[in-house]
């Protein structure tokens, strides 16, 4: 069951909304392409406060509805996975990788690096596992 977080970040300011599920923040990005420079980086400050700031541990990034991804979306969720692996008791997991995403992923080999799983209800039982 999720619940929306009070003060959702769902306004024009980044492509996404955020939701608790069980111990997990995970964020939905509500946009087919994450490409445009100046909303990443908006973007990004968004995610790095969650870390950063607000201490979230266990993050989800759901890309259920990403078709296109720029590098630098890309660097981002590279540095999220570097700033959460060097916390204890944190996890990092992308879902919703669609066929084109995944095909980036595997050639620049990041899927022996990130774990993926296919759904958000999928995403959610690693913590089970780990």
């Amino acid at each position: 069951m999720s619940t929306p977080e009070t003060g959702d970040v769902s306004s024009g300011d980044v492509p996404f909304i955020m939701n608790r599920v069980q111990d997990w923040t995970v964020v939905e990005f509500r946009t087919a392409s994450l490409m445009d420079p100046l909303v990443l980086e908006r973007t990004g400050q968004a995610l790095y406060h969650l870390i950063d700031a607000e201490d979230r541990r266990m993050i989800i990034l759901d890309f259920s509805q990403v078709q296109y991804i720029s590098s630098q979306a890309i660097g981002i969720v590279l540095t999220m996975n570097k700033k959460l692996s060097g916390l204890k008791r944190s996890k990092f997991v992308l879902c919703g990788v669609g066929e084109k995403l995944m095909q980036l992923i595997k050639i620049t080999r990041l899927d022996r690096l990130l774990t993926i799983k296919p759904t958000q209800e999928e995403a959610v039982k690693v913590q089970n596992i780990l």
